[in-house]
């Protein structure tokens, strides 16, 4: 199967980064125990800009990718997250063609 990988921001509203900052912190926990198709899941914060953040997820197939976009995690952080977004997250989706210190 052909891995998938999404690249995704969030932005928050100001002077709520902490807060999502909390949240995101659970939804990656969340994912780590309980989506083993679910390879890398990291998140980091812009250093231009303290309200971004951005996601890099890395998906050993589509169907993995599919079970996280309509998973319980998913939907309990987007609930956590009510109020903290300034909008819409921006979520990209790839397909892996090299890189290093990836899931071969």
């Amino acid at each position: 199967m052909t891995q998938v990988a999404a690249i995704a921001k969030l932005t928050a509203v100001e002077g709520k980064a902490e807060d999502l900052t909390a949240a995101i912190e659970d939804l990656v926990t969340r994912v780590r125990d309980g989506e083993p198709g679910t390879l890398v899941y990291a998140a980091a914060q812009d250093t231009d800009d303290p309200n971004v953040f951005w996601f890099y997820e890395f998906y050993e197939s589509s169907d993995a990718a599919s079970a996280h976009s309509t998973g319980s995690a998913l939907a309990e952080a987007g609930n956590q997250m009510r109020g903290l977004l300034a909008g819409r997250p921006e979520v990209h989706r790839l397909i892996p063609v090299a890189g290093k210190g990836l899931p071969g």
